[in-house]
């Protein structure tokens, strides 16, 4: 029997017109969709991607993946995960596992990936709209310009604001204050930008921080610092 295929297929941050006609074509042809699901069974990949593409006959794999640091618990929940899908690639179906923003920008995908790709199964990406872009059309400015760099984190580290350049980071909301007075502190509030839930319902834009700032962030709160 042939082998199914692993996609790890971006879904972008949250307006499913985002999605890439290439993720559409993959997932229309997928009959088994992994989807991640929070603790309290919530599927959000999932739900845009719906926006996108029927799933009524889609066999649909919950996976679930701890929000926690502890290295073994998430390992752990790696292993199953990938286990849930070998079942499914090992009957020759081809399996879509979606993944927020683009596969390739701290995605979980990537661990199924390693995991699956060394025991011979194939494995493809399908690239997306990352969350930071999407907020930057959003805010209606630029990431960067020429010879200026750009750097990403995954959360509000203080010592990223000193880097030169265009500063992005990611799911900023649980620390959101401790930012904001780091950038108070550097004079960085008039050049930073905050989108919050981008292209999902409650969405908040703060183009000018130094006017207008949030007390708290969601989950899903970008930060952007320009010089």
């Amino acid at each position: 029997m042939e082998q199914g295929i692993f996609y790890g297929v971006s879904v972008g941050p949250g307006d499913p017109e985002l999605l890439t006609q290439k993720a559409v074509r993959i997932l229309e042809q997928c009959t088994v969709i992994a989807a991640p699901q929070t603790k309290n069974g919530e599927m959000l990949a999932l739900k845009i991607a719906s926006g996108a593409v029927p799933m009524e006959n889609k066999t649909i794999v919950p996976l679930y993946f701890p929000m926690e640091r502890d290295q073994d618990a998430l390992r752990a929940a790696h292993l199953a995960a990938a286990e849930q899908v070998e079942a499914h690639l090992a009957a020759g179906r081809d399996v879509a596992m979606l993944s927020l923003g683009d596969v390739s920008i701290y995605s979980t995908c990537a661990y199924l990936t390693d995991i699956l790709r060394p025991r011979g199964w194939r494995t493809e990406l399908v690239p997306g709209v990352p969350s930071f872009c999407a907020a930057a059309a959003r805010l209606n400015i630029s990431l960067t310009e020429m010879h200026t760099p750009l750097h990403i984190a995954p959360g509000p580290e203080e010592a990223v604001l000193d880097l030169p350049g265009t500063k992005v980071l990611m799911k900023s909301g649980k620390r959101l204050p401790n930012a904001l007075e780091a950038l108070r502190v550097r004079g960085k509030l008039g050049t930073s930008s905050l989108a919050e839930n981008c292209g999902l319902p409650g969405e908040r834009l703060f183009p000018d921080l130094s006017k207008d700032a949030p007390e708290a962030g969601g989950y899903f709160a970008t930060l952007i610092v320009k010089e």
